[in-house]
């Protein structure tokens, strides 16, 4: 009898299924409260339409409102997944964050020398994913650590995409391009609020299909359990004959290419790169990597966070315009503070057994 079994200690299958369940129920607590919140508000918005909590009900049920959280919603989503690949694998990549940064401009550089948007949009990609190459080569090939790594790939394309743009444009800011333009579809587009759904740029519908395939991977295919496997327990993945080594070079390449994704949309819907400052990223690459922890990496949960993310985000722009007695500060800042928050909620996230870990392929 072992040591813990004599002395009674929980361990194992009951001590894992323990933290899964409180994992779960926080997460469920979360969402409980904040259905109740939006219900509540909503409830007071009709009873009192001149109140602040009017002006809350009408921005929240506004199309714009859902539209804006979509359009915002496509870099951190794109960036999101890929951090779910590579992190599953037993990388954990950082780096999302610069990934989206040479990848928007890259994108806009290309459509412009090109003159054709998806030729662009394919630029940005290649760009994104020829940097998550060098991470992994870094990283995998010579065992470099990853954080610092990630850190190196995001500093690098911070300074890169912005001195290029001087080079190319004598300015941090390029000059506008053509965007990637909007699909609408007849009659379901008019739909009050769900009819922003119909009327989106190619992007966000190509997200709707990068969250479902993604999902696809990791539950109904043999490479997404190679690449639980080879973050979970390498050495078993080792042992029945696949290599750890490419399945993690595979899963951070994945990374890069839908990081890529998200950039080059970015970019692209809008036309231009903007360089000034920490860029027309801001931060998204960051706020991904909460994202998918709090989406407990699995792609649908994930989306859902991001959209919770972009639908703040959506929000405080809207409320600036509304004039409803709150400084235009304090409203900017609101959708970092629940970044914090959700931080602090989902701490306890167990990460794969073997993330950040280097890997020996056994002889």
């Amino acid at each position: 009898m072992s040591d813990a079994a004599a002395d009674g200690s929980a361990s194992g299958p009951v001590a894992d299924s323990g933290s899964i369940l409180e994992r779960y129920s926080t997460r469920a607590l979360v969402a409980a409260v904040t259905v109740v919140g939006i219900v509540a508000l909503l409830l007071a918005g009709l009873a009192f339409p001149d109140s602040i909590a009017g002006t809350l009900a009408d921005a929240l049920t506004s199309r714009f409102t859902l539209a804006s959280a979509l359009r915002l919603s496509v870099p951190i989503a794109f960036a999101a997944l890929g951090g779910i690949f590579a992190e599953k694998s037993g990388v954990i990549n950082i780096g999302l964050e610069g990934l989206l940064i040479i990848s928007a401009f890259s994108a806009i550089y290309v459509a412009d020398i090109t003159g054709g948007v998806w030729v662009g949009y394919a630029g940005g990609v290649a760009a994104s994913t020829l940097l998550a190459a060098l991470f992994a080569v870094v990283t995998i090939g010579f065992r470099a650590d990853q954080i610092i790594a990630g850190l190196a790939v995001w500093l690098i394309a911070l300074g890169l995409a912005p001195f290029a743009s001087q080079v190319f444009y004598g300015s941090p800011n390029s000059p506008t391009v053509a965007t990637t333009g909007s699909i609408s579809v007849p009659v379901l587009a008019d739909i009050p609020f769900f009819g922003a759904l119909f009327s989106a740029s190619p992007s966000v519908y190509m997200l709707f299909v990068a969250v479902a395939g993604s999902w696809y991977v990791f539950e109904r295919t043999a490479f997404g359990r190679w690449i639980r496997a080879s973050g979970e327990n390498p050495k078993a993945l080792d042992t029945a004959g696949v290599s750890v080594t490419r399945v993690r070079y595979a899963a951070v390449l994945i990374s890069g290419v839908l990081a890529g994704m998200g950039g080059a949309a970015l970019s692209l819907d809008l036309g231009q790169f903007t360089g000034n400052g920490p860029t027309m990223v801001n931060g998204k690459g960051f706020i991904a990597i909460v994202a998918y922890l709090f989406g407990n990496y699995n792609p649908v949960g994930t989306f859902f966070s991001t959209m919770l993310f972009a639908g703040l985000d959506a929000l405080q722009t809207v409320l600036q315009t509304q004039g409803i007695g709150v400084p235009r500060q304090l409203i900017r800042i609101t959708p970092f503070v629940v970044v914090i928050l959700v931080l602090a909620l989902v701490g306890r996230t167990r990460l794969p057994e073997a993330a950040g870990e280097h890997y020996e392929t056994e002889e």
